[in-house]
């Protein structure tokens, strides 16, 4: 690969507990760090779309997840290497408290978790509303819980008053952790949320881009950006290859044995293994005739997909052709594969209904046996109907909204063979969604998921799989070979 290590300086902006400012810290560092003229890699533990958007528009990079789980720790100092190439400072943001991860698997997935594997410092970011003498404990805590977890420094957020900031200020003395940046109550950033969190930086981008500015200027004001850098210096080197698509393609191992337990205890592949034919290395395609057309799905309505996925699809062989569903009447021309990944369908049901021209062109693709690949809002789009308004009609299901909640990380093994993976197959996912599916006949199901509880999950019909699972394909590279060369040849 590119290099065998990397000494990019860098960050992990953490907190004892979710709403305690960190995307906030993170999104103006990024901002503030951009706007003296540094190149500067945006990153996010764990699976969430959203706030690497807001990332994105405070860099001009691509925001990339970190995610222990989805990709396996040994991923995550190829992955940031990947992203931070020829950057001069990066900014991990966490997820949830620090040492909060995926649930029952110990710190795995954790900012903690990767804050070592990154061997990056930690700043905390404290809601310091509520409380004067005690941020001392709090902090005091969570420096010294795990020793090899590096707490560099302390921002403090929402603090009320002069008095209120001497207060802390003298309280952290004793802690041995500095205070490198203080946020006051009254300055804090609006950023609107609803049922999956933040609005997605592409359904507000005028109002994101002046939310961004006003997180740089709040952070730029009340933090000490030049200690910060000098924290950011003192990452320790690490030994690791970039990540490169091209490359993992080109490696890739015979595919896996079907597993004939279908989900029941069995050992696990590596994270890594593969699946799929081996082909001629795609980064090595140089008749520009021979690329297969994949459409991906984007605009406000389906904002939800990892960087690598595009990546690997072009190193397969694609060429990738984005359309949004929203606006455009017809597909690509001359598309072979469709990608449709997750979003806010639900949001637009009336406005993606009323392309009536796209709906049927989505439907004959699919119908005519052309590879699909749908993840969560791409699942509903292809139902009959979503909340009563009529979808594509790919899959006989319908859709609608509901008040539970469903969240968490999943193990999933391919039960169908399908034009992603061949039955056996395991991959590591995550569900994100307030909406049902209610199935009919015809197709059947992608996954099994072993957890919460063991049940058979999604649609493979034809070449269509769908399913609320995300999944991170740099996990699986071999999803992405497989998709291309279904492509060629359906």
């Amino acid at each position: 690969m590119s290099s065998s290590s990397v000494s990019v300086p860098r960050l992990v902006i953490a907190a004892p507990s979710s709403g305690s400012g960190k995307t906030t810290v993170a999104t103006g560092l990024m901002a503030a760090f951009a706007a003296r003229g540094l190149a500067v890699s945006p990153h996010k533990v764990g699976p969430d779309y959203i706030d690497p958007g807001y990332h994105a528009l405070a860099t001009g990079r691509v925001g990339r997840n970190l995610d222990a789980y989805l990709c396996g720790p040994e991923s995550v100092g190829p992955l940031f290497a990947h992203g931070a190439r020829g950057c001069d400072i990066a900014v991990v943001e966490g997820v949830m408290g620090l040492y909060d991860g995926a649930a029952g698997e110990g710190e795995l997935a954790s900012t903690a978790h990767v804050a070592k594997l990154l061997r990056a410092p930690v700043v905390l970011v404290v809601d310091a509303s509520s409380q004067s003498r005690s941020v001392a404990a709090l902090v005091h805590g969570f420096a010294s819980w795990d020793p090899e977890v590096r707490v560099g420094g302390v921002i403090l957020n929402k603090v009320a008053s002069d008095r209120h900031e001497e207060l802390l200020r003298e309280a952290l003395d004793s802690a041995g952790v500095p205070v490198l940046g203080v946020l006051r109550r009254v300055a804090q950033v609006d950023t609107p949320s609803r049922h999956l969190g933040l609005v997605p930086v592409a359904e507000r981008r005028g109002a994101a881009v002046d939310a961004v500015a006003a997180m740089a200027a709040q952070v730029a004001a009340g933090c000490d950006l030049e200690a910060l850098v000098g924290l950011a210096r003192g990452a320790g080197v690490l030994s690791c290859a970039a990540w490169d698509a091209a490359e993992v393609l080109d490696s890739s191992p015979p595919p896996p044995l079907p597993d004939p337990t279908l989900g029941a205890a069995a050992p696990r592949p590596p994270l890594s293994a593969l699946n799929g034919p081996r082909p001629q290395a795609p980064d090595r395609l140089s008749d520009a005739d021979r690329r297969i057309r994949v459409a991906v799905a984007g605009g406000p309505a389906f904002t939800f997909s990892y960087a690598e996925h595009t990546e690997l699809l072009t190193a397969a062989g694609a060429e990738v052709i984005p359309f949004d569903p929203l606006r455009d009447e017809q597909l690509p021309e001359d598309t072979r594969g469709l990608v449709i990944g997750g979003g806010f369908p639900e949001v637009y049901a009336s406005e993606l209904s009323a392309n009536e021209p796209l709906r049927k062109a989505v439907s004959e693709l699919a119908l005519g046996g052309a590879p699909v690949a749908a993840e969560c809002a791409g699942l509903l789009y292809l139902c009959r109907e979503l909340d009563g308004q009529p979808m594509c009609g790919v899959l006989d299901a319908t859709a609608r909204m509901s008040e539970r909640l469903t969240l968490g990380y999943r193990d999933a093994v391919a039960v169908s063979d399908s034009s992603l993976a061949v039955a056996g197959t395991r991959m590591r996912g995550h569900e994100f969604h307030r909406t049902v599916v209610e199935p009919g006949s015809g197709a059947a199901p992608a996954w099994g998921v072993r957890a919460p509880q063991r049940r058979v999950e999604g649609f493979v019909q034809q070449g269509v799989h769908a399913s609320y699972v995300h999944t991170h394909w740099a996990s699986q590279p071999g999803v992405a070979r497989r998709f291309v060369e279904r492509c060629r040849t359906s």
